[in-house]
């Protein structure tokens, strides 16, 4: 009697054991793997984002302008393409935008817009690891990411000069890339960051996620998917920590982030404001879901961000 049943209690402990395991394998592939997410298309969270068609008509503004594609290599030997555009004069700003979470360069387009027509600058737009024309199998979140932003601040300096100033502007996954480049030593020609809608940290996000959208609590299926991720990306969970990130970067930094924001719930933005070290400013846009709060309030939005950089960043002498 004992005998049996103690192989069915094995038997049972050997399903779940492998349950599990096939669960975090999966939301490892989902969450992390260099796919189509197919789940964002369901989410009510993002609905409002993806409704908006105004994102494609920074798109075509953006075919409609002579940019050229440029690469560069990663530490880890990955070939990085972005999209550049250089400003209508001479110009020694440049504005660095860093792309969401499944989605490329040129989803950037509506903020080159902004920066290249109302503030004069360059702008570069690179394609994150794992995303659009980029190489690389899985998905940063941001802590590979970040050494990439080095990277391409250094094709900056190199191709433009030590004089040249730089703004690091990213939304949502992008925004956390570059709060996390901002806690790395950076040369001197970057001058502020401008983070909308960032998450701070990837374990915090990713253990919200699996309860809001299948009700799963947070052990063991989140510590076992950062375990695969650190087999197959070189990377845990805790160590994507904007969070820790902030405490060490001294450049001003402007937060922005929607007061109705689901998918990365609001609050966040409270933590890493209150975390940051450095001069900071915080802008909550009352009703915009995420990554909408350009869309709800644009004219607010773009006053602030204009307002912002030319706090730390001056055109030349002879752009004047």
């Amino acid at each position: 009697m004992k005998q049996r049943h103690l192989k069915g209690f094995l038997g049972t402990l050997l399903l779940t054991v492998s349950g599990v395991l096939t669960a975090s394998y999966y939301f490892y592939r989902k969450a992390f793997g260099r796919n189509r997410k197919k789940f964002m298309d369901r989410d009510e969270a993002l609905q409002d984002m993806r409704t908006e068609a105004k994102w494609e008509l920074g798109k075509e503004w953006l075919e409609r302008q002579p940019y050229e594609e440029i690469a560069v290599e990663s530490y880890d030997r990955l070939r990085l393409k972005a999209t550049c555009l250089e400003s209508f004069y001479p110009s020694n700003r440049h504005v660095l935008l860093a792309h969401g979470y499944g989605s490329t360069a040129k989803g950037m387009a509506v903020f080159a817009k902004f920066y290249h027509e109302a503030l004069g600058f360059n702008v570069l737009m690179p394609d994150n690891r794992g995303h659009g024309k980029s190489q690389g199998h899985y998905i940063g979140f941001g802590w590979h990411d970040r050494k990439d932003i080095l990277a391409w601040i250094d094709f900056l300096v190199q191709s433009y000069g030590q004089d040249i100033e730089i703004v690091l502007h990213g939304i949502s996954m992008g925004g956390s890339t570059v709060l996390m480049a901002g806690g790395e030593p950076l040369p001197p020609q970057v001058k502020c960051i401008v983070s909308d809608c960032a998450y701070d940290t990837v374990d915090h996000l990713m253990g919200y996620q699996l309860k809001r959208m299948y009700k799963v609590p947070y052990f063991p299926i989140i510590p076992l998917v950062s375990l695969i991720l650190r087999i197959k990306a070189g990377y845990g969970m805790k160590d994507a920590n904007a969070l820790k990130q902030v405490r060490k970067c001294r450049l001003p930094i402007l937060f922005i982030h929607g007061g109705d924001d689901r998918f990365v719930p609001t609050e966040m933005v409270g933590r890493l404001h209150d975390a940051a070290a450095g001069e900071k400013e915080l802008l909550i846009i009352e009703g915009a879901g995420h990554a909408m709060a350009y869309w709800k309030d644009p004219v607010q939005y773009k006053n602030r961000v204009a307002a912002f950089v030319k706090k730390y960043i001056q055109p030349r002498e002879e752009e004047k």
